[in-house]
């Protein structure tokens, strides 16, 4: 069972840190004074680390976590002030979207461990991956109505593609805060677990991800996403369908089921 360990204290604050176990990548964010609100050069960090991760045939399945009490306050507000000052700058503002959308389309399975309460941008950031199991005492909230904020269009797709369209206006337009059993009920959620159970039911999915024929996956998950936002290409879609009835994995999956064995791909 993999255990993360908390920062030690303050001075440990850092860009977002990449840990790798066996066939999984952690990534954790690691701001916990700021509740790990994220500042422009993690966004460098975790485009980089995305590259890393997909680069690395060993990975299969990738955690996104955050240090201490809290996953993410989301994007440091003082920093969209300031990058919305000038119209040079305003292509940098949509910084924030190009990381959710880049980690929406990593090609390997992704599971949020949300150790805490996720606000603000970072309920998108989570919202990219494809399971999230939260701790029963987390809580989340969409404060762009109180702030202000248009948020960008392809966060709002999220929102309603993954929990419809009450829900997504429910969040957006009220700013209200909903608690860990709401966040399950609606769909934001995969799992709730207590504190104690909570790396035991991140274990047991990623076990699960990371048996399952990688490119099978990569593949289905690409038509799956591409189905939610109603941009499927249908001739890509059927390709990799047909690919796939030829492949190795196929191969190996139909000879583990004959001999009664897990399948090693």
């Amino acid at each position: 069972m993999t255990r993360l360990q908390p920062a030690a204290d303050s001075e440990a604050a850092s860009p977002p840190l990449l840990e790798r176990d066996g066939t999984r990548a952690t990534i954790r964010l690691n701001r916990p004074r700021h509740l790990n609100r994220l500042q422009p050069e993690d966004l460098d960090a975790l485009l980089k680390l995305f590259d890393a991760i997909e680069a690395d045939p060993a990975i299969r399945v990738v955690v996104l976590t955050g240090t201490g009490r809290a996953f993410s306050a989301g994007y440091d507000l003082g920093s969209i002030a300031e990058r919305t000052a000038t119209a040079q700058e305003q292509t940098a503002g949509s910084a924030f979207e190009v990381v959710v959308d880049r980690l929406e389309d990593l090609g390997l399975p992704t599971i949020c461990r949300l150790n805490g309460g996720v606000y603000g941008g970072a309920t998108d950031l989570a919202l990219a991956c494809d399971f999230r199991i939260g701790v029963d005492t987390c809580e989340m909230f969409m404060p762009a109505a109180r702030l202000g904020l248009h948020y960008y269009k392809s966060g709002i797709k999220r929102y309603v593609s993954r929990l419809g369209v009450d829900n997504a206006k429910k969040l957006f337009l009220t700013a209200q805060k909903i608690d860990a059993a709401e966040m399950l009920r609606i769909g934001y959620l995969t799992a709730l677990a207590s504190a104690e159970a909570l790396d035991e039911e991140v274990d047991r999915l990623a076990a699960a991800l990371a048996a399952n024929a990688p490119i099978a996956m990569r593949g289905m998950k690409r038509t799956i996403n591409e189905f939610a936002r109603a941009s499927l290409d249908e001739a890509a879609a059927d390709k990799r369908h047909r690919d796939s009835m030829h492949g190795e994995e196929i191969k190996e999956g139909v000879k583990a089921f004959a001999e009664k064995r897990p399948p090693r791909f």
